[in-house]
């Protein structure tokens, strides 16, 4: 067994990645504090090919040197936007026709293994901050909830490892 060279590993570049046909998802960052969480939700984002990443509120954007450090440029090729309130953009995206769900612990919430994406839907995932999660009111704008069954004593994943655990889990379940 061999390790692949960056060569052999068939990568798009970013000119050919903005023009690649992308998921029918797009990630809601609420409120994220790191840096470098952010960096890692572009950095996923861009190996599932995901359409775009809102980033709201006191999310920090690109360019930053902290945010670079762990998205790897993909903050280059990843489209992404900020608004400054995050109950904007879940509004509008559900009038662009999106299903709107908040990664988060909520009364009646669907857990991801049974979580069954409808074909040709238009995910929006909500991911928030650190400490607080989803935001409530953001949450009751949703039009559900996903959640990761959890069996330790802790109650709560990184952001960047709900991200890449959630967008894995639906970009298969997507693709058959």
């Amino acid at each position: 067994m061999r390790k692949l060279r960056n060569s052999e590993l068939n990568r798009l570049t970013v000119e050919e990645y903005r023009e690649s046909e992308k998921s029918p998802m797009v990630v809601v960052l609420d409120n994220i504090r790191s840096c470098h969480n952010i960096g890692s939700v572009f950095r996923t984002s861009d190996a599932l090919l995901v359409r775009k990443i809102y980033l709201c509120g006191i999310t920090a954007t690109p360019p930053n040197n902290e945010i670079r450090k762990t998205a790897l440029d993909a903050e280059r090729s990843v489209a992404w936007e900020y608004h400054e309130h995050t109950e904007e953009v879940v509004k509008s995206l559900k009038e662009d026709g999106f299903t709107v769900y908040a990664i988060e612990q909520v009364e009646n919430s669907i857990m991801l293994p049974d979580f069954r994406p409808g074909e040709n839907e238009k995910i929006a995932l909500v991911f928030g901050n650190e400490v607080k999660g989803v935001k409530q009111s953001v949450v009751n704008l949703c039009d559900g909830s996903i959640e990761i069954p959890q069996y330790g004593t802790k109650h709560s994943f990184n952001i960047s490892v709900s991200a890449g655990i959630v967008l894995w889990d639906i970009f298969q379940k997507m693709r058959g």
